[in-house]
């Protein structure tokens, strides 16, 4: 048993006790006095009206919606490119479908066989046929539709992976985007 615990008052710390969260709160041991957190610069408490410090009652606030002020400062190049990468192989998924369904709707309406007729009237060339699906032919669409969504996957990749970069630079220069998040 220690002489503070015997003469009835807190031991005295040489260090006072700490939230490891950032440090918003910090206990602060005075001789005579119990420890109790005491808010620090940004996370300073609303003010009460003064009938309900005094101890009388005061009329309710009435519920609003609360709003805070954030900055995204950094933005992680890691995490743009793995999100910019899924995201970009979805919209190469569907591209890939909406080719192949619009290719098949045009082909059950008939539209190849019409724009043959046209340009076959155009040409009047007896000796050969014209036929346009040997220049848009299913398999060919479908290929160069693959095509270009690999080539997007990996534009739309690289493209958010160095916009991450320029955010990062630009808002260590100018302190980055602020947003105002309201709790409705």
């Amino acid at each position: 048993m220690s002489t503070a615990d015997s003469a009835g008052r807190p031991a005295r710390s040489s260090n006072p006790a700490r939230r490891s969260d950032s440090g918003a709160l910090r206990r602060v041991a005075d001789s005579g006095q119990s420890t109790r957190p005491v808010p620090t610069g940004r996370e300073a408490a609303p003010a009460r009206p003064a009938a309900a410090a005094a101890g009388g009652s005061a009329a309710p606030r009435p519920a609003s919606s609360r709003r805070v002020r954030l900055t995204v400062s950094r933005v992680d190049p890691w995490s743009a490119m793995k999100i910019s990468f899924l995201l970009s192989v979805a919209l190469g998924i569907a591209l890939v479908v909406a080719t192949v369904v619009l290719w098949t709707v045009l082909d059950a309406m008939g539209v190849f066989d019409q724009v043959n007729g046209v340009i076959g009237q155009v040409i009047q060339d007896q000796g050969s046929k014209f036929d346009i699906l040997d220049f848009i032919g299913f398999t060919r669409v479908v290929s160069l539709s693959i095509v270009i969504a690999v080539i997007d996957v990996i534009l739309i990749t690289a493209i958010a992976t160095l916009s991450a970069f320029l955010y990062n630079v630009s808002s260590a220069l100018v302190g980055g985007v602020q947003l105002t998040l309201t709790d409705d």
